[in-house]
């Protein structure tokens, strides 16, 4: 089995990333999205349940993080899938640049006296 490319298998696979690329775009906006919309939630959440407790004013907080919780979850798992999508998209980028560097040195390959055509 022979690992040599061509430039059009080059092409072809930094068109692919391309286009996974810019659907990522969309990818990585959503989550950042719900990330933020969760927050929100859960600092909206967390200041009603601390101005709602009628105990001790030191127990405000413990009880406003024991009410918020689910929140809380809810909002660190939308960091968590908008962290994953940067990082998946910086992969992708790096991806291309990777193929671009193929590419030079496939083209470069072609254009060498006495080399495949």
């Amino acid at each position: 089995m022979s690992d040599v490319l061509n430039p059009v298998q080059v092409e072809q696979s930094i068109r692919t990333l391309a286009n996974h690329i810019a659907k990522g775009v969309t990818v990585v906006s959503n989550a950042e999205t719900k990330a933020r919309e969760a927050r929100r939630a859960y600092d909206l959440a967390f200041a009603h349940a601390y101005m709602d407790w009628d105990g001790a004013a030191h127990e405000k907080k413990y009880a406003a993080v024991i009410a918020t919780e689910a929140e809380l979850e809810a909002a660190d798992v939308a960091e968590l899938a908008y962290k994953h999508a940067e990082r998946t998209a910086r992969a992708l980028t790096e991806e291309l640049r990777a193929w671009q560097s193929v590419g030079a040195s496939v083209r470069a390959m072609y254009n060498v006296p006495g080399g495949a055509m």
